[in-house]
């Protein structure tokens, strides 16, 4: 399993990966870049779109365009018009606050965590926007809310706060959309970094980033640690099973921060890697409102 740097494209904070098999490309977000980028493995495509501010993560639309965070925003975007239409602000009385990661269950609703912006106060919720446009806020008192996903029966919901260390666990009722029955998935030590994104494979087993920890790592659906991927940089920041057959590990990551140092003793720091890891991922789920 060993990654391969696909696109050395010097991000600052690459983040939130999806793959879209109707189209056959991997979408992420350059969260400081201010961009969203999309890669095409069959016609070794590289494209990157500049946007007026940060956006955190995307999710695609069945209607056509995508869904995005932007700020304390969520907006509609046509990259093909390159235009941009604002839907629902949030958290006023947070100013500090911004949109982190998010994305969207089986029923296409999208799921999205805020975050203080100085990683220290406990003022992050989770919310959830339906189809009908409607948010509700879902969890409060997080501070870095960050990786999502599902199990693939859809009863379980996983969360992480990155500061925090932990990726929590959740009973989800699919109907409902509803979460309950917060327990910890698994601790994080201080030696391995923060968790950051995550995806879930076709067996259940969590795979998350380890921003500061060089590597990602696959838990068992009881939280035990399976298996460890070795990066060659020190932030990946998530990941998300594309290709074909979804059998591929795409890893975003980040070379914000990072001292003249750390960033020669890791230059591929902010590329985007492929791992050929032989176990099958899950495709996304569309968002179905708008």
């Amino acid at each position: 399993m060993k990654p391969i740097c696909i696109w050395n494209s010097g991000d600052l904070l690459g983040e939130g990966p999806l793959w879209c098999s109707k189209s056959n490309r991997l979408y992420w977000v350059d969260i400081k870049g201010q961009s969203i980028r999309f890669y095409e493995p069959e016609e070794g495509l590289y494209q990157s779109f500049p946007m007026p501010s940060q956006v955190s993560c995307i999710a695609i639309k069945e209607k056509g365009g995508l869904l995005a965070a932007m700020g304390r925003e969520l907006v509609s975007i046509d990259l093909e018009r390159l235009s941009i239409k604002n839907l629902i602000k949030v958290e006023d009385k947070f100013p500090n606050n911004r949109f982190n990661d998010g994305k969207c269950d089986a029923q296409g609703r999208f799921w999205i965590g805020s975050m203080d912006k100085s990683e220290e106060k406990e003022s992050g919720s989770l919310y959830c926007l339906s189809n009908d446009m409607s948010l509700g806020k879902k969890l409060s008192g997080l501070i870095v809310s960050n990786g999502i996903g599902w199990s693939p029966d859809n009863t379980i919901m996983y969360l992480t706060d990155s500061k925090a260390r932990k990726i929590f666990a959740f009973e989800y009722d699919l109907n409902l959309g509803s979460i309950h029955s917060k327990r910890v998935f698994a601790n994080i030590e201080k030696k391995d970094g923060f968790p950051d994104g995550l995806a879930v494979d076709a067996d259940g087993h969590v795979w998350s980033a380890h921003w500061d920890g060089w590597k990602i790592t696959r838990y068992t659906p009881d939280g035990s640690v399976d298996q460890v991927i070795h990066m060659p940089i020190p932030r990946p920041t998530s990941c998300a099973f594309g290709g074909k057959n979804l059998d591929r590990l795409f890893v975003t990551s980040a070379s914000f921060g990072l001292s003249e140092a750390e960033q020669a003793e890791a230059p591929l720091s902010g590329g985007v890697f492929e791992i050929e890891v032989g176990i099958s991922g899950m495709p996304i789920s569309m968002f179905n409102g708008y």
